[in-house]
């Protein structure tokens, strides 16, 4: 018999006040030019500026930050309880 797994999935989530314009300031001091920084992260410049004005339904997801994050070389001190 072969053993399946089973996946808890949990929705956690938590609100970061200003972290759209966090990220817009962090990208003007970044030397790395918007289409340097949308090339490394995979997404275009239209959904980027989507992230800094607080446009994005349903929230970000940690993915999309981690690599945004690591795209700046900032940690912007998301944690999750």
């Amino acid at each position: 018999m072969t053993a399946m797994l089973v996946k808890k999935i949990t929705v956690e989530q938590v609100e970061v006040p200003g972290l759209g314009g966090r990220i817009k300031e962090a990208r003007t001091l970044s030397p790395k030019s918007m289409e340097m920084l949308c090339r490394e992260v995979g997404f275009s410049r239209t959904y980027w500026y989507d992230i800094e004005n607080g446009f994005i339904r349903g929230g970000l997801s940690v993915e999309t930050l981690r690599k945004i994050e690591s795209a700046l070389g900032v940690d912007f001190g998301v944690t999750f309880d």
